[in-house]
């Protein structure tokens, strides 16, 4: 994945309002009814057999080894509170809009006689629903990574540096070298 779409991840994880459950079996039970009872498919899902996950879901084993817990936490996180992931990415696409942090390298290409060197900047600005409605749209797709990135420069483009389209007629943004991005909605 990339760094766009892993903090599109992580920030839909920060929009639960419960915490996700802490013991092995209770992960497993909750894999369980999210895959609609199926034990096979968690198995394949997990990479273990099918025989594993039941002894999970009775409580016979309760400690998973360290490498099937880390997965097993990372699927129930990808699966936790469906509901409340979408309403959250309903109100920021149509009412709230997106926050997004970024240290990056911004480059410029604008009419002769202005600094088109591209430097690196953090910049913390909030988007208007429309791009956080693009975004989702392009995650939902399965949009490349410079697919969601263009859509995130294209945003800092009219929002930050074009001000709205007060100033800066014509400048055309790169957003390359990103070293981090956190969104958050």
């Amino acid at each position: 994945m990339g760094i766009i779409q892993d903090s599109l991840d992580k920030a839909a994880e920060h929009t639960t309002t419960r915490p996700i459950p802490k013991s092995g079996p209770a992960q497993m039970r909750f894999l369980v009814k999210a895959e609609k009872g199926s034990t096979r498919a968690v198995a394949e899902l997990l990479g273990i057999s099918q025989r594993t996950v039941e002894r999970y879901v009775k409580a016979q084993l309760k400690r998973p080894r360290s490498d099937l817990a880390a997965r097993m936490e990372r699927e129930v996180r990808k699966r936790w509170q469906p509901r409340v992931r979408e309403r959250a990415k309903k109100r920021a696409a149509t009412t709230d809009g997106i926050v997004i942090e970024t240290r990056a390298r911004f480059g410029f290409t604008a009419a002769p006689g202005s600094t088109d060197d591209g430097r690196i900047r953090l910049i913390t600005q909030a988007l208007p629903p429309a791009y956080a409605a693009r975004l989702f749209d392009a995650q939902a797709a399965g949009a490349a990574e410079q697919d969601l990135q263009n859509i995130a420069a294209e945003g800092l483009q009219e929002i930050y540096f074009k001000d709205r389209g007060r100033r800066a007629d014509g400048l055309q943004v790169e957003f390359t070298d990103i070293d981090y991005v956190e969104l958050d909605y």
